[in-house]
């Protein structure tokens, strides 16, 4: 089916607000949001939970119920505000969900997904939130069919869930856009791993961060046995780190991060920084874009996570944007007590055949888990 197309039968629902987060499941629903051309507003939240606040705050302004997007994997996000605010017992707001649905049973997927995948269609069950699976095979007249049994259960003050299997929207129009810099990501990432000390710890967030970090560790030092990469959970790897690094004070701990993942849970700069960890160093690369799942920009894309950081209180913050300045890392945290912050703006460009672990998820921990035992 085709995205346009979804969007006009939304509009005649009354739907004219859509908010959500980008999932590569949904690419081709975000870019038709990205392109359309009808009257709808379009938010790309912090998080998915704030994509229902807003959906809220639509409602409540306009009458007329919003339509919140999302991987599957944010259901977790926004369980809070749906059941104690928008379900039928409490303010009764409606609005409709549409889901990528990763991990689908008997589906390859990546580990992070799978149990997610499972329990997606009985989560929506627990949250007594009516759905429908639309699939490649879905004809346009079952979902209009799909989409007026939405509006009868929105009239009704509920809400309403589509889930979306991969393959379901056909490609349209592109959404194409540049950030306008320079440094590209892996080559960032390399030369952060060839300056750092191999008894550095380095927490690395989802998506196409952890995948260069691996591929680029493992060309440069054939193993990647100081690197957890946090596969899924996004905008909880600067928390982790900060775990390890409370933990283990005899480490330096490295958390590269993404601008995405920092925004979905902001709120953990400043814990960090109150708790003021003298050997932790918080990266965060910003391309201003969710580019793992599609390269949607972010709804912050002139946010100053440096600044931020530093108002926080992080004992340093910087933005470097050349790769003189990257060469320094590693000296840095040599000299430097941390929290210390830095932000690096990077392309939108990563290689076509950027592969992934071949270790499990299990195994990778283990791994991790025998470097830090081999450092006590």
């Amino acid at each position: 089916m085709k995205a346009s197309k979804v969007l006009q039968q939304l509009e005649k629902m009354g739907i004219h607000t859509i908010a959500g987060v980008p999932d590569s499941t949904l690419k081709q629903f975000c870019d038709g949001v990205q392109v359309y051309s009808g009257n709808i507003k379009h938010y790309v939240t912090a998080n998915e939970g704030a994509a229902v606040g807003v959906a809220i705050g639509s409602y409540l302004g306009t009458g007329k119920p919003a339509c919140v997007y999302m991987q599957n994997s944010g259901i977790g996000n926004i369980v809070n505000p749906l059941v104690s605010l928008a379900n039928r017992d409490v303010y009764g707001i409606p609005m409709l969900f549409i889901v990528g649905w990763r991990g689908e049973p008997g589906v390859k997927d990546e580990p992070q997904h799978v149990f997610q995948g499972k329990i997606t269609c009985e989560l929506f069950e627990v949250l007594s939130v009516p759905y429908r699976v639309v699939d490649q095979d879905t004809s346009e007249q079952e979902m209009d069919d799909i989409l007026a049994e939405a509006g009868n259960t929105l009239a009704r003050g509920d809400q309403f869930a589509v889930i979306v299997k991969k393959g379901t929207f056909e490609k349209e129009e592109p959404f194409l856009w540049e950030n306008g810099n320079h440094l590209m990501r892996e080559n960032v990432l390399a030369h952060i791993l060839r300056g750092v000390s191999r008894e550095t710890v380095i927490v690395s967030t989802t998506g196409k961060i952890s995948r260069e970090l691996y591929e680029q560790s493992q060309m440069i030092y054939g193993n990647h046995d100081n690197l957890f990469m946090t596969v899924g959970g996004m905008g909880h790897a600067s928390m982790i780190a900060l775990g390890i690094a409370q933990n283990r004070p005899d480490k330096k701990v490295i958390c590269i991060d993404g601008d995405g993942a920092a925004l979905m849970h902001m709120g953990a700069l400043a814990f960090i920084a109150a708790q003021a960890p003298e050997n932790l160093y918080h990266i965060v690369i910003n391309n201003q874009a969710h580019e793992s799942v599609g390269a949607m920009p972010t709804g912050c894309r002139r946010t100053e996570f440096a600044r931020i950081a530093e108002a926080a209180g992080y004992h340093e913050a910087k933005k470097l944007e050349t790769m003189e300045e990257i060469d320094q890392i590693g000296r840095w945290i040599d000299e430097k007590d941390g929290p210390v912050f830095w932000e690096i703006p990077v392309t939108l460009d990563s290689r076509a055949d950027l592969g992934r672990p071949k270790e499990s998820a299990g195994e990778n921990k283990e791994e991790f888990i025998y470097f830090l035992s081999l450092q006590c």
